[in-house]
């Protein structure tokens, strides 16, 4: 990272709906930007990586869970959507059994139904959830 915490080129990221039974599963960050409030799990895109290997390397890391359905959903790329600097993002929606457990920089998380979801939610991820709905026609 540069000076001040700001990236120094646009990097690439994952965020991911996860559906569990009872609904959308959700972190609390642990770090920040936006530490202590809710939001999507995701996280960077590592080198060699795929995005695809990314989402679910990071729903395992972040929540426990071993996605068994990975639907792309929409590419964000708006350089202004993250305080730390430019991060193009894959916005995915997955399926996945069991229940979360909060790992990695998640300091909690927490199954909620879809329409009943805390707001605000960090970043950009109120308009991720609304897309979401719109995907799977909620």
């Amino acid at each position: 990272m540069a000076k001040g915490g700001r990236l120094p080129y646009p990097a690439t990221a994952v965020d991911v709906v996860v559906e569990v039974a009872g609904g959308i599963v959700l972190i609390r960050r642990g770090n920040p930007p936006f530490q202590g409030q809710w939001a999507l799990p995701g996280g960077f895109q590592e080198a060699g990586d795929s995005l695809e290997k990314t989402a679910r390397k990071e729903m395992q890391e972040e929540l426990n869970l071993e996605i068994y359905e990975l639907t792309p959903m929409a590419i964000y790329s708006d350089p202004d959507r993250d305080p730390r600097g430019h991060v193009n993002s894959m916005g995915y929606y997955a399926r996945a059994k069991g229940q979360p457990k909060a790992g990695d920089d998640a300091a909690h998380a927490e199954v909620f139904p879809v329409n009943a979801l805390p707001s605000p939610l960090a970043f950009d991820h109120d308009r991720r959830v609304e897309e979401y709905r719109q995907c799977r026609n909620l």
